[in-house]
């Protein structure tokens, strides 16, 4: 197969950007979107030109690193397929291939197709953990989990923070990542304790670093590769709700005391 690529190519975060035009020829149909790219930065290698960056690591779906927004598409035109695991053989023969990086005010573009989502990181870090006391390891019977709440916990764990969700949000907001975060330990009794601290900060931190405001688009929920549900959000939002409710009446209560 034959295609024809344009690609984002920016030096640097401090210079400006192009598309540049490639030929990616004698391509297998069953080679993912990442060997293609290797196929073509070997050419450009060997005829002494700058390879094009873009991430990767595992090439199974699992790290989120491999982040590119394909035909204006988040991982491009499959449904609940990463960058790494698109083959192909999902374009026409002689297809002309728009590659871009994540279009994201929080995420600065690094070079080429790389950004800099270190701000997903920095939520994770605002509260998306749990405390616990040291020592020896609890039998896991100890705990018993409700297996509805098992699954949505589960279901919201799966997020592997690519920021699929926020490319393709029109408001470029991250609320699925932070949503998804915050769900998987709020459905579990060992996330009870901090649970409404965990939402007010998280939520905070995903504001400060510049991703826009969730108005339930929908956007997130198609490109994300593990079609993590928006409900999600609603689950944060009510958690939110209720902390600051919380948080106003400790705050009278205190100033009556």
């Amino acid at each position: 197969m034959n295609f024809t690529l344009r690609v984002w190519r920016q030096a640097g975060p401090g210079t400006p950007g192009k598309m540049v035009e490639y030929k990616a020829t004698g391509i297998s149909p069953e080679a993912s979107f990442l060997e293609m790219m290797d196929v073509v930065n070997e050419q450009l290698t060997l005829k002494g030109e700058e390879p094009i960056a873009f991430d990767h690591d595992c090439r199974e779906g699992i790290c989120g690193s491999c982040a590119m927004m394909i035909d204006g598409m988040a991982h491009g035109p499959n449904k609940g397929t990463a960058t790494c695991q698109l083959h192909m053989r999902s374009f026409a023969d002689g297809a002309t291939i728009l590659v871009e990086p994540w279009r994201v005010r929080a995420f600065p573009v690094v070079k080429d197709l790389c950004v800099d989502r270190s701000a997903l990181d920095r939520i994770i870090a605002a509260g998306g953990f749990i405390t616990a006391a040291t020592g020896g390891a609890r039998d896991a019977n100890d705990i018993l989990v409700p297996k509805v709440a098992a699954d949505l916990a589960m279901d919201a764990a799966a997020c592997i923070g690519c920021g699929a969700c926020a490319a393709a949000c029109p408001n470029g907001s991250a609320s699925l990542f932070t949503a998804a975060k915050i769900t998987h330990l709020a459905e579990l009794p060992q996330g009870q304790p901090e649970r409404f601290r965990r939402v007010i900060a998280m939520v905070a931190h995903h504001d400060a670093e510049g991703f826009g405001g969730c108005t339930f688009h929908g956007e997130c929920q198609i490109a994300c590769p593990k079609e993590i549900s928006i409900d999600t959000i609603a689950h944060m939002n009510r958690d939110y709700m209720s902390a600051t409710a919380a948080s106003r009446e400790e705050k009278a209560a205190g100033g009556t005391g």
